[in-house]
């Protein structure tokens, strides 16, 4: 596994990983110190400040339960699942077989794909996550990209508290269910998985097959390696 530990004075307030004016839903984030502290509040926020509607398109008979705000342009593709509450912003794709399941807020322009699951989540516009991808309890950021196979966990393994690092200086969240913090532009590479209480800087990458866990600053890459061993076949 990867890892890095918390850096000296972290500032993990929401602007050091998010252009808020990239969401029509910054609101959310006022007197907020800490960018994971708005996780509790999704369903609040939906509950009081959204209006079901469905302005976009739908393509054959996805799923579209009560408690849903679909925007203008969005495609909603056949077969997938959308049980509200849940907001979807204009010009989304909503592709085949993706369920979203409560308390999800997806901007506009956002990609969310085959195989893909969303959960008490916000996704900051032009995000994509289009292929076998998990998004529970975590914030995706402007343009933010998760590579086919992305798994953010969001619970450990003894149901603890989650925190944000290890040892003596972790940070407690006072929160069970905890994903990841993907900055702006981030990338993540095809089959990386993120422990719980991941946060991921601007403009920073993850290499592909990497495991996560801790804080990744902005514009830093995190490779996993390990050599191959490679031998001759026996048997022919």
């Amino acid at each position: 596994m990867s890892r890095s530990p918390v850096p000296t004075d972290p500032d993990f307030s929401p602007g050091s990983y998010l252009d808020l004016s990239h969401t029509e839903h910054r609101v959310i984030f006022e007197n907020v110190p800490l960018v994971w502290d708005i996780l509790p509040g999704i369903a609040a926020y939906l509950r009081f400040r959204m209006k079901p509607a469905i302005h976009g398109v739908t393509v054959g008979r996805p799923f579209i339960s009560d408690q849903v705000y679909i925007g203008k342009g969005t495609v909603i593709e056949h077969g997938a699942m959308i049980k509200g509450p849940a907001w979807i912003g204009e010009n989304c794709e909503i592709r085949n077989g993706c369920y979203i399941r409560e308390n999800v807020i997806l901007g506009n322009g956002v990609i969310a794909g085959n195989s893909c699951e969303f959960k008490n989540c916000l996704i900051f516009d032009e995000a994509q996550v289009p292929h076998f991808n998990y998004v529970g309890d975590s914030i995706l950021g402007f343009k933010a990209h998760l590579g086919a196979g992305v798994i953010l966990s969001n619970v450990r393994l003894d149901h603890g508290e989650v925190t944000v690092g290890s040892g003596p200086s972790a940070i407690t969240t006072s929160l069970r269910k905890f994903g990841a913090i993907i900055g702006d532009r981030a990338e993540i590479g095809c089959n990386a998985v993120l422990s719980p209480g991941s946060l991921i800087g601007r403009d920073a990458l993850i290499f592909p097959g990497t495991h996560w866990r801790g804080v990744l600053a902005a514009r830093q890459v995190a490779k996993f390696r390990h050599p191959v061993d490679i031998t001759a076949r026996r048997d022919i």
